[in-house]
């Protein structure tokens, strides 16, 4: 599958990717990956998006990060014998923007490569693309057992601006959405 380059604002951020040694790379992702998508979905999701849902998220109001194995990387060879493997996808993140307001609608990484530092870093390469659209608030919003996520969410500087009651289904019943806000600062 051939994957198109990524677009000017996400340059600086790979430069530091590739200092830090990962043997990673960020793509701009295209409709082609939805299946891809959805499998890393269900991989990652108690409730996954469905592949409809997913092929939405395609047009001028959208971008799609993907996470991948770069090419020649020894990790390679380690992720193509890896079960969890999706052809090199390792995780992905979904923002809509609406004029200088973005909401990070999805952000999903391979459950076997949860830890590793890449929600950072697709994080941040979210945070710096919506800098570089002009936005001034970055908008999330995430299950409130997620601890994990939270945890990453409030590092990078969100801050919880509201809460959804009853809105994810769990098992034998439903939980919170937590709401979080990042203000975006234009140097």
């Amino acid at each position: 599958m051939n994957t198109p380059s990524v677009d000017s604002p996400f340059a600086a951020l790979l430069a530091t990717q590739l200092t830090l040694g990962l043997p990673v790379e960020l793509v701009a992702l295209t409709p082609t990956y939805v299946p891809q998508m959805a499998q890393l979905e269900s991989m990652a999701h108690s409730h996954p998006m469905s592949e409809g849902n997913l092929a939405d998220c395609f047009g001028r109001l959208y971008r799609v990060l993907g996470l991948k194995l770069s090419a020649g990387s020894d990790a390679n060879t380690n992720a193509a014998s890896d079960p969890d493997s999706v052809d090199g996808l390792l995780g992905f993140a979904i923002v809509q923007q609406i004029v200088d307001e973005v909401t990070l609608l999805d952000i999903c990484l391979l459950p076997s490569q949860q830890g590793k530092g890449y929600g950072k870093l697709l994080l941040n390469a979210v945070v710096a693309s919506s800098k570089a659209s002009a936005a001034v608030v970055l908008m999330l919003e995430v299950r409130e057992s997620n601890l994990a996520a939270r945890a990453l969410y409030q590092k990078a500087g969100f801050i919880e601006s509201g809460r959804r009651k009853g809105y994810y289904p769990i098992a034998g019943g439903k939980e919170d959405a937590i709401l979080m806000d990042l203000a975006i600062t234009q140097e």
